[in-house]
């Protein structure tokens, strides 16, 4: 009880530790590797052509549409009410996909999961308008780890609880559904931010709190005379009043503008930060195609109705590896401003070979590895990309270059979607889908392997004549 008491008085360990267990819980989606299976299945008796031409790509036009509002109402309403509304579209979600039937309830299934991932630039962002900056590496650290741990658990129990006990698709995802529950009931636990990054009011409206960098009372200016009870108690009053006025006001939504405006200008100011953004938002499109497409792409190899299917397993592996890869890059030294486009260069070509090889292959072992391959170098070069940009800005510049970044990675996608897949336009099946992203990540290759070599060769010889330089000078 004594933990407990200390824990909740802590500025950051209470809201870490909440915010922790809700990513767990959100993310342990035990049915999610078999969905496909799942709708194609005798549940729902979904031909893999609509599954693969017509549902899967409203989710990426659903995307689309709410990511840049969920981005910026995700600050105005200040993080906690968009966590809670991302727990309720997940039991939404699950309940659609375990009791009501229908190619309609399917296509509402799409747009619920469009809103829950649009909705995670809430969870990302909400620790860091919470606690103090000091204990912003260790709370990211845990809510990162408390996400991989979730999914690898929930693929890992899928994968069992299909293979080994036996259970039906329907069974693992009425499971999730109660897991998911949890998620949301522990969304209520989590405290409510006083402060956005974007939407300022001029009064914080909780009395005693500060912001970053304001000098407590009396530091330094004259003391100002003490208030009696009944005008302490009606300027507090006063103050809530200001700040919720303040907070619609349209002085307040010009100003968040105005900061903003700023913050886009301050980001991309940066050459360097330019050419990593391109590549986040380039591999990103190409990945999240790839990761919505695999369960088709795998069930074209060796369909799951007559054969045992094991993508819960090849999730968690790839999930520990990508972990692997990624906590990798703080001890690896290399000087990433020199060397990291040449790597993005290099590891971009070792995806596209991973890629290429799923399409020409009969072996559903070799489709598992050549994804284990391309996801493992995706989260590799993703961790050095975020690493890169995040050192380079301050907190507000990082999470408007996220949301940028994703929102070009999805318009990318978009395109994808409406000219390759959509059954409006070419509607290619799943193996001409899978060359098609080999080839993008190809093209990608190739380009940052040219940038990286041309950086590479200019930084040798710039130390090349500074080494002259100073030679030269010892002569003299």
């Amino acid at each position: 009880m004594g933990c407990w008491a200390r824990m909740k008085s802590s500025t950051w360990a209470y809201p870490t530790a909440v915010l922790s267990l809700y990513g767990f819980f959100a993310n342990c989606r035990v049915g999610e590797p078999f969905l496909t299976a799942y709708l194609t299945g005798p549940h729902k008796n979904i031909s893999a052509e609509v599954v693969t031409n017509y549902l899967f790509p409203i989710w990426t036009y659903s995307y689309l549409a709410f990511l840049f509002p969920v981005f910026l109402l995700t600050d105005f309403l200040r993080h906690k009410p968009v966590i809670m509304a991302q727990g309720l579209f997940l039991v939404t979600n699950y309940v659609l996909t375990c009791f009501v039937p229908g190619l309609t309830a399917m296509v509402f299934l799409e747009i619920m999961y469009a809103a829950v991932t649009s909705t995670e630039v809430a969870y990302l962002s909400y620790i860091y308008s919470v606690i103090p900056v000091e204990h912003y590496q260790r709370a990211t650290g845990y809510l990162r780890s408390a996400m991989l741990f979730g999914y690898t658990f929930g693929a890992i129990l899928g994968q069992v609880l299909v293979s080994v006990a036996g259970l039906d698709y329907f069974d693992i995802n009425a499971l999730t559904l109660g897991v998911v529950s949890v998620a949301f009931v522990i969304s209520f636990w989590l405290p409510m931010p006083q402060r956005s990054m974007f939407f300022k009011a001029r009064k914080a409206a909780a009395p005693g709190w500060q912001s970053q960098g304001e000098e407590p009372a009396g530091a330094d200016g004259p003391e100002k005379p003490a208030l009696d009870k009944h005008e302490a108690r009606s300027g507090n009053k006063t103050m809530e009043s200001d700040s919720s006025t303040d907070w619609f006001s349209r002085g307040n939504v010009a100003n968040a503008g105005s900061l903003l405006w700023q913050s886009f200008r301050e980001s991309y100011s940066s050459r360097t930060i330019k050419y990593w953004s391109l590549w986040w938002a380039l591999a990103t499109a190409g990945y999240v195609q790839v990761f919505n497409y695999i369960q088709p792409m795998w069930d074209h190899v060796e369909p799951s109705a007559t054969s045992s299917i094991y993508n819960g397993g090849v999730e968690a592996a790839c999930c520990l590896a990508g972990a692997a890869a990624a906590f990798s890059v703080g001890h690896i030294k290399v000087t990433w401003a020199v060397w990291g486009e040449l790597t993005l260069g290099l590891f971009s070509a070792i995806g596209a070979g991973a890629l290429f090889l799923m399409p020409f292959t009969s072996s559903i072992w070799a489709s598992y590895i050549g994804y284990f391959i391309f996801k493992t170098c995706y989260m590799f070069l993703i961790t050095i990309t975020t690493f890169q940009i995040a050192s380079n800005l301050s907190m507000e510049c990082y999470a408007l270059t996220f949301g940028i970044n994703t929102f070009v990675a999805l318009l990318l996608q978009t395109v994808f979607t409406v000219i390759v897949i959509d059954e409006a336009s070419l509607g290619v099946d799943v193996v001409t889908q899978f060359i098609i992203y080999g080839s993008y990540f190809a093209v990608i290759s190739v380009l940052f392997l040219i940038r990286g070599t041309y950086t590479a060769c200019v930084h040798h010889a710039e130390q090349a004549a500074a080494e002259e330089e100073t030679h030269v000078e010892e002569r003299m």
